[in-house]
């Protein structure tokens, strides 16, 4: 049975993007998975040499903005494979102005709330991002995810408990991307993403 791939783009991002993402799928002719929740990533694209098969894959849990974004940013690391394979910096200038060419379509007031699209307009004029794991790109999306009592890793200070992966951790250092934090039970010293969504906890919680 065909998969009905424009009903899966109208169910996780923005209507007036569904039909879009679907023509990216369809002109790319990759393998698209929806995923369980990674704290690692959001989404991630490879090439499987064996079988001449690129394959992306999307957290299922984003909400629609950002599952959008994800999305685009990796049918640009697809489409800049295709074009150059690995002779080029993942993302390099090739990568960046494929992401902001694959974006622009979509970046207009029927798809993004207007604070939104104007942060992400100026933010794709140059993404500085090396990873789609941006924390201050991803500190904005997460703003329009449904409340709950979890706030991004780097929004706490040093000193700060909390709970990641049902462990106690406390926060030690920034260290560019990714925190270094000590897990308490076990006196071991991790590091965790700072777009990591974790419950900010006091002393006596954990």
């Amino acid at each position: 049975m065909k998969k009905d791939y424009l009903g899966v783009f109208k169910r996780f991002v923005p209507l007036e993007a569904a039909d879009y993402c679907l023509a990216l799928y369809q002109q790319h002719g990759f393998e698209f998975k929806i995923k369980k929740s990674r704290r690692t990533k959001f989404g991630d694209y490879r090439f499987d040499p064996t079988q001449q098969k690129h394959v992306i894959t999307i957290n299922n849990d984003l909400n629609h903005y950002a599952f959008l974004i994800t999305y685009l940013h990796e049918v640009a690391h697809l489409i800049t494979y295709q074009k150059h394979k690995n002779q080029v910096n993942p993302h390099g200038e090739e990568w960046k102005n494929t992401f902001k060419m694959v974006s622009l379509p979509v970046l207009n007031p029927q798809v993004f709330p207007e604070l939104l699209l104007k942060k992400l307009a100026h933010y794709l004029l140059s993404p500085k991002a090396s990873s789609c794991s941006d924390p201050n790109l991803y500190a904005l999306l997460k703003q329009y995810d449904h409340p709950d009592d979890t706030c991004l890793l780097k929004t706490l200070q040093v000193g700060d408990q909390f709970l990641f992966n049902k462990a106690s951790y406390q926060y030690l250092e920034l260290k560019r991307t990714r925190v270094l934090c000590l897990q308490i039970n076990s006196g071991r010293k991790y590091l965790i993403a700072q777009i990591a969504s974790v419950k900010k906890i006091s002393p006596s919680d954990g």
